[in-house]
């Protein structure tokens, strides 16, 4: 049975794991701002896009973010409905995304994706152990996701 301190504590977790999760999604929409990006991961962290790529460790993901913007100049990340599960210093959460997004420059395309997450705690400090994004369409704005899934 937890105590109403766990029951506390559980619950700052989860808010630190949404901070951590929003500070992701601003610093992508900051133009993929490659070092905010990867200081949020530990350094055997993996981000794995799937089909839009993946990054093992903190350096690969560094530098996977700096090329970034050539192929999405534009991008508002809406992350949400988040199920988070914490256990002691490791949790998982799981989002959902929806992002409107410029493609190389030219095409707008709306992007809907599924997040789940590992996370650690390290030194008190909740951070990425490893990001999967599932996506469920990328497709022209024109089209839409009905006519077109994927572009």
């Amino acid at each position: 049975m937890k105590t109403p301190t766990n029951r506390l504590r559980a619950l700052e977790d989860i808010e630190a794991i949404k901070r951590l999760k929003s500070r992701y999604a601003a610093a992508c929409d900051n133009n993929y701002d490659a070092d905010a990006i990867a200081d949020l991961f530990t350094e055997d962290a993996v981000w794995d896009g799937g089909s839009l790529g993946k990054a093992d460790g903190r350096a690969k993901i560094r530098a996977f973010f700096r090329h970034a913007p050539k192929f999405f100049p534009f991008a508002l990340h809406h992350v949400m409905n988040p199920i988070i599960e914490v256990d002691g210093d490791r949790a998982t959460g799981q989002w959902h995304l929806l992002q409107p997004a410029t493609m190389k420059g030219e095409q707008a395309v709306w992007l809907a994706a599924a997040y789940h997450d590992d996370y650690v705690r390290i030194g008190g400090k909740w951070m990425f152990q490893h990001l999967r994004v599932t996506a469920h369409f990328l497709t022209p704005y024109e089209k839409g996701w009905a006519k077109k899934p994927f572009v």
